[in-house]
């Protein structure tokens, strides 16, 4: 569920020229501290490496369906950095209706429609990692 949740998250993004937000959040960033690690991008790098993390992720359920131990730390960085923590940014973002000052946007934040879904099916991975935690792993 997590994959297709950032599946629908990313057509979200790209619907709603997330790009738009992003690169310029970043670009500040970078004016204001000299160094910000998050790179810009154009809009069919940004798809393509997105559509292929989801189909890396979506490759690896057999592992997740199977409790194999060592997917298990990828699975809760997933859950906490590209689930809780994104749909987060795109809330709090849309609060606000900017990310840093120089950067506002009418409301809601670009990719927010679909960070609801994205949270709840994060929150509900965090749980079933956290129940499954002592299940022996199948062959």
């Amino acid at each position: 569920m997590l994959w297709i949740a950032l599946a629908l998250h990313v057509t979200d993004e790209a619907l709603t020229n997330f790009l738009s937000v992003y690169n310029p959040t970043v670009r500040a960033l970078r004016a204001r501290f000299g160094f910000w690690p998050m790179p810009t991008f154009e809009f069919r790098e940004w798809l393509t490496g997105l559509a292929l993390g989801v189909l890396f992720l979506a490759s690896l359920s057999r592992f997740a369906f199977r409790n194999v131990r060592w997917i298990r730390p990828v699975f809760y960085f997933c859950a906490v950095a590209i689930g809780v923590m994104n749909a987060l940014g795109h809330t709090i973002a849309t609060i606000l209706g900017h990310t840093v000052s120089t950067v506002q946007f009418p409301r809601p934040a670009p990719g927010f429609y679909s960070s609801p879904l994205l949270l709840i099916v994060s929150v509900y991975a965090l749980l079933q990692l956290r129940r499954t935690r002592h299940v022996p792993s199948s062959p």
